[in-house]
């Protein structure tokens, strides 16, 4: 294979990958591993880098990006799943959920629609590192809204890249470069010890690490790379994979002030690099290894894990499973995995690839219906009532 071109543009090694990233945040969540929301970082990685191989192969055999087009395959990809999430989530929530969850369900969903619910969670001062304030459902889904306006911005980008400079490949590194940097500024210029959340979700602080794997999808870094590299590519996989569970094994979140003087960047140019390394050589041994079966199926079914595991978290509690510790880990997380494969089979896959209906004029008018439909939802589920308080049983104390 050649250095400038580009592979295949799925593999099962990259899927594995996915299914690592997922299986950590779970686990960080369920409370085993502490570093394990790093998986939202290879997250950002692998859909940096995939989304940019994708647009730079379409610049490659077209000479440009249609944005419409890319906008409709992401659309199929991510909206009918996470509008399930949200109807289902939100009256599962009004038939079970105590009142402030439901209240900050009905708060929270609009800002999810809108693909914003990252800068409305930082508006309402809900902490990452606290469990999304007092128990939000949709608290998870801030990681998505970051994904959802890159994929909304970059191709744009893409775009103006190769309508402007000849050596687009060379542009498009450019600019993913001089964004990382701006974005690692930002996140040392903005770290506040006592509550990193601000720099966690925000979008301009997170920008670097979709832009680092943005950057490994593009020609003058896939060759240094290989150039670098050479023949020892399962050691250079080795030893990133190392790097990275050393980091996933130490990281402490909000404690770990390292991670934001720098840690988070260079924990993303790792993944990044990994990603590279297993998608120029789905043969090696190691990229073999993250083709395993279990993880590449929990890979194949990512998305929805990912959406569904933290509603189904905070539903199914310590009080009303009667459940803790690992017993517990394991039914959440056999829920969770029911649910996403529900939604892979019976809404996601018939969308995305078989129904005619939801490409062209009929896909745009179904997404407008949708889009009214959900909307609609956060008006007819009756909000909880006001808390009340009994002014007999308050107390008042004087001084002096």
């Amino acid at each position: 294979m050649g250095v400038l071109e580009r592979g295949p543009a799925r593999s099962a090694g990259l899927d594995g990958v996915r299914g690592v990233a997922v299986a950590g945040v779970l686990l960080f969540h369920a409370g085993h591993l502490g570093g394990g929301f790093l998986g939202v970082d290879l997250f950002f990685a692998l859909s940096g880098y995939l989304i940019t191989d994708l647009l730079l192969r379409e610049v490659g055999s077209d000479g440009t990006v249609s944005l419409v087009a890319f906008w409709g395959r992401r659309f199929r990809r991510l909206l009918p799943a996470l509008t399930l999430l949200m109807a289902g989530t939100t009256l599962a929530v009004w038939a079970l959920g105590e009142p402030d969850l439901r209240a900050t369900a009905l708060s929270d969903g609009p800002w999810v629609q809108a693909n914003l619910v990252n800068w409305h969670l930082l508006a309402e001062s809900a902490g990452y590192w606290d469990g999304f304030g007092p128990g939000r459902v949709f608290g998870h889904l801030w990681s998505i809204a970051v994904e959802e306006q890159f994929y909304l911005v970059w191709p744009v980008v893409v775009l103006l890249v190769a309508r402007a400079v000849e050596r687009v490949e060379h542009g498009v590194a450019l600019v993913a470069v001089v964004v990382s940097v701006l974005s690692l500024v930002l996140v040392v210029l903005l770290f506040t010890p006592g509550d990193p959340t601000r720099v966690y979700t925000g979008t301009d602080t997170r920008a670097s690490s979709l832009l680092l794997g943005a950057l490994a999808a593009t020609a003058p870094v896939r060759r240094a790379v290989v150039e670098a590299v050479g023949r020892r590519v399962v050691p250079a996989q080795v030893l990133v994979t190392g790097a990275l569970a050393v980091l996933w094994t130490s990281a402490d979140g909000e404690d770990a002030h390292w991670l934001f003087r720098g840690g988070l960047f260079a924990h993303s140019l790792l993944a990044a690099l990994l990603v590279l390394l297993c998608a120029r050589t789905p043969d090696s041994a190691v990229t073999r290894l993250f083709g395993w079966a279990p993880l590449r199926g929990l890979g194949l079914v990512s998305y929805g894990l990912y959406l569904w595991h933290w509603p189904v978290f905070v539903v199914l509690s310590e009080d009303r499973l009667g459940l803790h510790g690992w017993a517990r880990t394991g039914v959440l997380c056999a829920v969770s995995l029911g649910l996403a494969v529900l939604s892979k089979v019976l809404v996601e896959d018939p969308i995305r690839f078989r129904a005619p209906w939801a490409r062209g004029r009929t896909g745009l008018a179904v997404l407008a219906a949708a889009t009214v439909a959900l909307a609609a939802l956060w008006v007819v589920v009756p909000e909880p009532p006001a808390a009340r308080i009994d002014v007999g049983d308050l107390h008042v104390s004087r001084v002096g």
